[in-house]
């Protein structure tokens, strides 16, 4: 085939066009949470146990391990998303695992067409780096967790970058979400209990798996580290070059699911005789409109001046209105200087 019979192709699947990639963030740019910082996974982590922005690492086990965005990467690319393990677990119980997810959005594949007879093949490219070599599984799930695609991959140099490529057909039959709820979970195992074991590979199955019994667990060496960047997953066949977004695009793209405000100072303002009483101090509207109603959290406590308290008010995907509570009587306030948290992730 001819470069341009090769280009017309790929532009007709649809793998040519600018935002090919579903995976958000899959170059490790974005790293709102931790800037690059180290932090510790344990048991149970959700938010904290996210990397770089959409990449989550969940595990239920007695593994403790660090997780780290990292400048280690393959040509072309400049960060990666590093576990460490510090605390082994070389026996995993039936229902234990380790394993980085990312959940892609429904509203991101609808496109797709998967739970009918049009439904769609994938491509999923990404490098990845290990001190332990062997055989390692991605999982390919639905929201509800009853449809499950297993596929292998081989580590086969100890710390060395490789580019895996994977084809991962769309299925057919079962329910794929095209909400603002998670459409598509994509899975990398890195130990998984028998509970959750498969031997059946390349085919869509009832029920939930993550690998095969021979899947290489990660916990059980103290010291061992697995990397992972230039995750890619596009429409066709065919894998592509990675699409490089802005790190402007690709910042919106993860404030949707995850964003920061850091308030500057405050104006005073003033008020006479009034008791207990509330005052909208700020409205802020977020960068993008967040999937759903995000959760609040404090990270940076304010300072305050006649005034108690500073709060959310109103809020909803598209702002956060903050609202400071008053009891001194005349005089003027001000709430300054603080950071909120905003996570609706999925």
């Amino acid at each position: 085939m001819s470069k341009a019979a090769e280009l017309a192709a790929l532009i007709g699947s649809g793998q040519a066009q600018g935002n090919k990639n579903l995976i958000i963030n899959g170059a490790m740019t974005v790293d709102q949470r931790h800037d690059g910082s180290s932090f510790t996974i344990v048991n149970g982590n959700s938010t904290t146990g996210v990397i770089a922005d959409r990449f989550r690492v969940n595990e239920t086990s007695g593994v403790v391990m660090t997780g780290q965005r990292v400048a280690d990467a393959p040509v072309g690319f400049e960060y990666s998303s590093k576990l460490t393990v510090t605390t082994a677990d070389s026996s995993l119980g039936s229902t234990e695992f380790h394993r980085m997810i990312q959940p892609i959005e429904g509203k991101n594949i609808s496109n797709l067409n998967w739970g009918t007879s049009n439904a769609k093949t994938l491509t999923l490219t990404f490098y990845v780096k290990s001190s332990l070599t062997g055989q390692y599984y991605i999982s390919v799930f639905n929201n509800a967790a009853d449809r499950t695609l297993l596929k292998g991959y081989t580590i086969s140099s100890a710390d060395t970058w490789e580019k895996k490529t994977i084809t991962i057909i769309g299925d057919q039959t079962g329910t794929w979400l095209t909400t603002n709820a998670t459409g598509i979970y994509l899975m990398w195992s890195l130990g998984t209990g028998s509970n959750y074991q498969s031997s059946t590979l390349d085919a869509y199955q009832a029920g939930f798996f993550m690998a095969k019994s021979d899947q290489v667990n990660l916990a059980a060496t103290n010291g061992s580290t697995w990397q992972l960047t230039g995750a890619q997953l596009e429409i066709g066949d065919v894998a592509t070059p990675f699409e490089h977004r802005s790190f402007g695009d690709e910042l919106a793209a993860c404030q949707r699911y995850f964003c920061t405000y850091a308030s500057g100072g405050y104006n005073p303002r003033s008020y006479a005789n009034i008791n207990n009483y509330s005052f909208g101090v700020q409205e802020v509207s977020f960068a993008t409109t967040m999937r759903a109603t995000p959760t609040a959290t404090e990270t940076s406590s304010a300072t305050f001046s006649n005034c108690d308290n500073l709060r959310p008010g109103a809020l909803d995907a598209h702002h956060c209105s903050f609202i400071v509570d008053s009891d001194t009587s005349g005089g003027s306030f001000y709430a300054r200087d603080f950071e909120y948290t905003f996570d609706a992730e999925i």
